[in-house]
């Protein structure tokens, strides 16, 4: 089950705004909090009065809250790794390390008496994971979770991301990324351009970034990274359908009742079949082979069009497509609607028997 997480930065907020927040986001089902160790400067005490209001408040609403830390801040503070109990009197339910040890300590760590999460760097890349598991970490308390990149064209690449991102899950430890949300105003640091995991994201809706991140299969937990993600935001990210892909469309002035009934209210699914030029849904032919399908919008066809087919498709007709490349129209094809632009790149991730669904944007 994937969850969605916010990001809290009591050094450089308002604690009142952050509470504010907390209850929020928890209004719309979020159950993570990330916070960040590494860009605050104080002795223990200060830090577990800074922390600790709004790491209460969290955990009051059923939150999880992870907080980032690497073996500077545990020289700092006068941690050690085979000594935890800092971070249990602050209230966390784990750690994360920014920075990781030799993976002997990682492991050693996951043994913790305080049961917290430790929560490892997935962005780098290495044998990191590999060499870690072989030190036969408890992985009930392992989790693993990408960095985020406030420098513009700094965000990792997509290849990049996947080949980390297997390894992690290939060793079947449950995974985290981060999407940027546009409304907010800042992070952990000065500088922050949008503050996302992949940098292809950066200048994307946070609802299309949380849906590519779902259709890699890659990832099971999404973290808006910056303050404050707006209600709008945090709605529009929460409302994911997480069980299949949803694609956000516009349908044309003037589609029949009928033709928007199939594309918004029927269940479809890929053909198992599978055609460069399409991905057929079929199931609304053969339910409404009686009705009629005038011609309607033939105009020439576009990667990441609607199409359903018309009376002169004959025994297709009321049968719905989604285009994969540009197609000439016989004019027996209606183009009912487009799928939202910074989606269709979404196309790729659907595969054979997979269920898909669309909603008006």
């Amino acid at each position: 089950m994937h969850k969605f997480g916010i990001s809290l930065y009591p050094g450089h907020s308002d604690p009142e705004k952050d509470l504010e927040y907390i209850d929020l986001a928890s209004s719309y089902g979020v159950k993570r909090v990330f916070t960040c160790l590494l860009s605050v400067e104080g002795d223990k005490e200060n830090i577990l009065k800074a922390f600790k209001k709004v790491i209460n408040h969290g955990r009051e609403k059923g939150m999880e809250i992870i907080a980032d830390v690497s073996p500077r801040v545990f020289g700092e503070l006068g941690i050690s790794y085979t000594d935890l109990s800092f971070f249990n009197d602050l209230g966390v339910y784990g750690i994360r390390l920014d920075m990781g040890y030799s993976g002997l300590e990682e492991a050693m760590m996951t043994y913790n008496p305080y049961n917290l999460k430790i929560e490892v760097n997935m962005s780098n890349a290495n044998r990191y994971i590999e060499n870690l598991l072989s030190y036969r970490p408890n992985k009930e308390n392992l989790l693993g979770c990408h960095n985020f990149y406030p420098h513009r064209y700094s965000g990792l690449s997509y290849n990049h991301f996947i080949k980390v991102s297997e390894e992690f899950k290939k060793g079947g430890l449950r995974t985290a990324a981060f999407v940027s949300s546009k409304e907010a105003t800042f992070g952990p640091w000065p500088i922050m351009e949008g503050l996302p995991t992949l940098e292809l994201h950066r200048e994307l809706p946070i609802e299309v970034q949380g849906k590519h991140l779902i259709a890699t299969g890659l990832i099971d937990d999404i973290i808006i990274s910056n303050c404050y993600a707006s209600e709008r935001e945090l709605k529009a990210l929460t409302s994911i359908n997480t069980e299949k892909l949803t694609f956000g469309i516009e349908l044309y002035e003037g589609v029949s009742g009928l033709q928007k009934k199939i594309v918004l209210e029927e269940s479809h699914f890929y053909r198992g079949d599978v055609s460069d030029y399409m991905i057929r849904s079929t199931q609304s032919r053969v339910k409404y082979r009686d009705e009629t399908f005038e011609p309607y919008n033939t105009r020439e066809i576009k990667r990441g069009d609607i199409l359903i087919e018309n009376d002169l498709y004959m025994q297709y007709a009321g049968e719905l497509q989604i285009a994969l490349k540009d197609m000439e129209n016989s004019g027996k094809t209606n183009v009912v609607g487009r799928i939202r632009e910074d989606e269709i790149m979404l196309l790729d991730y659907l595969k054979p028997w997979d269920k898909f669904a669309f909603t008006e944007i």
